[in-house]
């Protein structure tokens, strides 16, 4: 299955990163914005999630299916690069603006991109 099927719109998810002492961060983030068949990328702001990031680039996302029951993906990931310039930031900011809010877009200053190393599903 291809990554851009993984994520029909409506869905949530949830980022799992942890620093270099393996204390472990949750954050809700929206669906990510698909690169190419092996790489996804996320708009961040400055947080527990970036900052434990760039201690250790390992991280996780748990992807809700808009849907009842439990359906959905649970990936395996490796920040591979951070870039606070550039089209996708742009869009990504235009993004969140619509579906969050502008305080949110404003918030978002760089983009992360991920090797998707393992999918899995839900259940």
């Amino acid at each position: 299955m291809k990554l851009a099927e993984l994520f029909p719109e409506g869905g949530r998810g949830i980022l799992g990163t942890a620093d270099a002492n393996g204390v472990v961060n949750l954050a809700v983030f929206a669906v990510p914005h698909v690169v190419d068949d092996q790489t996804l990328a996320w708009g961040f702001g400055d947080g527990r999630s970036i900052a434990n990031l760039r201690q250790n680039p390992h991280a996780s996302y748990l992807y809700l299916a808009p849907s009842r029951g439990y359906s959905g993906w649970r990936l395996t990931l490796t920040m591979i690069e951070e870039k606070g310039e550039g089209e996708l930031l742009g869009e990504i900011k235009e993004r969140t603006a619509l579906v969050a809010s502008p305080q949110a877009s404003a918030a978002v200053s760089r983009v992360v991109y991920f090797k998707v190393d393992e999918v899995r599903p839900l259940m």
